[in-house]
């Protein structure tokens, strides 16, 4: 009769195992691909003049865009313009142009 409890009891383990493999990966690891797939759809969105907001929560408008950088005027001031990465940015404003 032990074999057949020790068997049970296996099967009741890798079945608890499963279980929190399961949970771990729709609470932890599906939530973050989702974020992590918009946010690259926000950044293969960016166009010139759109306003955005730098993860340390600078606003600016964006003066040219290449693969991995953007430069970034700030303020009034036209001068003062910054080269940064594009995961830096955290949030869009798409710019509309008045018709």
């Amino acid at each position: 009769m032990s074999i057949l409890a020790s068997g049970g009891s296996m099967v009741t383990m890798v079945l608890i195992y499963v279980v929190i493999f399961g949970a771990g990966y729709f609470l932890l690891i599906r939530p973050q691909k989702k974020e992590r797939k918009k946010m690259e759809e926000m950044l293969n969105s960016l166009e010139i003049g759109d306003t955005v907001v730098t993860t340390s929560g600078f606003y600016g408008v964006l003066i040219d865009i290449t693969d991995e950088d953007v430069i970034v005027e700030f303020g009034n001031n036209k001068n003062c313009r910054i080269p940064m990465k594009k995961q830096a940015i955290q949030m869009v404003e798409k710019y509309e142009a008045a018709e």
